[in-house]
């Protein structure tokens, strides 16, 4: 007995010691960042841009960890919103860079940028008085992007008819994560599902008894390009098509409260219907729930390429003076236990990230942003 308690001592001490150990740490390296923008504000030799410095270390020291880490800063914080909710406060359009300049791509239909007359193939000169020239997408996403009911004045250059300003004032922008779904013949349904926002499930479900009433006996369930979003409404759709109190998916994280089991609390809409999911290269996160769930459960027949192997939950918390950060809190597995997540960010060894590894994250990291940002 006396062995055990010691034991349990020395094990207790051990904890505590590696936890001071760890405080330590973080109050030094506080202390030291600390000191670093005193000595730049004090002594470099122009006047520095604390605020954007502070982004910029903020983002190179969460990029070492994996490219769904991120901060959001409270001037980026439109674009969180439209990751989760699909919604953001803009103009309605897609924009693309073009050489040293950016182009309206497509203005959505009913939305702010059509209804004040911009058309695709115009080039931004300047938007409220600031040049646009050589920016970079995300800054003029970033200028575009704003609250609703907010105006700005937008130079443009059209081919043909030259230079002009127009005035769009911001409107509440939705885009649908169901953007189509219809009859393929007689039977067969299709329902194109683009993201798993907030109204995810429940447009699917808006979709599929339609497509019922219409005659649909099998149904084809179109995830690629489908880069995920929130987990839950991954489960739900999955419900639609299993029975309730089923095993969807699992969590497992590094925090013990991570550690989940998500199960259906519905019934079915559909235990029976035939049932196919298309993926591709581009299907990760939500998408790969859904289709690797319906494939253990043996209830679809998934088609296409390998997804794309994201296999990581992330969460957001709120922080101080409007801004938010997404952490990777856990890694998912299907009811089989399948974990698809395809990369290790670090060498188990070394604790190093492999340079082609770094290299893949950069390229995942700059696709989602470029896409994020083509959205205004």
């Amino acid at each position: 007995m006396r062995q055990l308690t010691l034991v349990f001592i020395l094990f207790f001490g051990l904890q505590v010691a590696k936890a001071q150990s760890n405080g330590f740490e973080v109050l030094k390296n506080l202390e030291i960042m600390d000191q670093v923008y005193e000595h730049l504000d004090l002594y470099f030799v122009d006047e520095p841009q604390l605020g954007k410095l502070s982004k910029t270390s903020i983002d190179a020291m969460l990029k070492e960890l994996d490219p769904y880490t991120v901060y959001y800063h409270e001037s980026n914080i439109e674009d969180y919103r439209l990751m989760t909710t699909g919604q953001y406060g803009g103009i309605g359009a897609l924009i693309r860079r073009m050489g040293d300049d950016t182009f309206i791509a497509e203005p959505y239909e009913g939305n702010p940028a059509e209804k004040s007359g911009l058309k695709a193939g115009d080039k931004i000169i300047s938007i409220d008085g600031k040049d646009m020239h050589k920016k970079s997408s995300d800054e003029v996403s970033t200028a575009l992007k704003g609250p609703k009911g907010t105006t700005i004045k937008v130079e443009i250059e059209r081919l043909n008819e030259g230079k002009k300003t127009i005035s769009i004032t911001r409107d509440e922008i939705k885009l649908p994560d169901v953007p189509y779904f219809g009859m393929v013949d007689e039977e067969i349904g299709y329902v194109k599902l683009n993201s798993f926002t907030q109204t995810a499930a429940s447009d699917v479900r808006s979709a599929i008894e339609k497509l019922k009433k219409e005659g649909m006996s099998k149904l084809v369930l179109d995830l690629r390009d489908n880069g995920g979003g929130l987990l839950i409404e991954a489960v739900k759709i999955v419900n639609f098509f299993v029975p309730k109190n089923t095993v969807v998916v699992s969590t497992k994280g590094r925090v013990k409260e991570e550690n989940r089991v998500y199960t259906t609390l519905e019934e079915p809409i559909d235990t029976e219907i035939p049932l196919a999911v298309l993926v591709d290269g581009g299907s990760a996160s939500a998408s790969e729930i859904v289709a690797g769930s319906l494939q253990d459960l043996d209830r679809a027949v998934v088609l296409g390429q390998t997804s794309f192997g994201k296999g990581l939950v992330q969460r957001t918390y709120d922080m101080k003076y409007g801004s938010k950060i997404k952490l990777t809190i856990a890694k998912y597995y299907t009811p089989s236990g399948r974990c698809v997540q395809r990369l290790e960010y670090y060498d188990k060894e070394t604790g190093e990230k492999p340079k082609e590894i770094a290299e893949l994250l950069t390229d995942v990291e700059s696709s989602r942003m470029l896409k994020l940002n083509s959205m205004i």
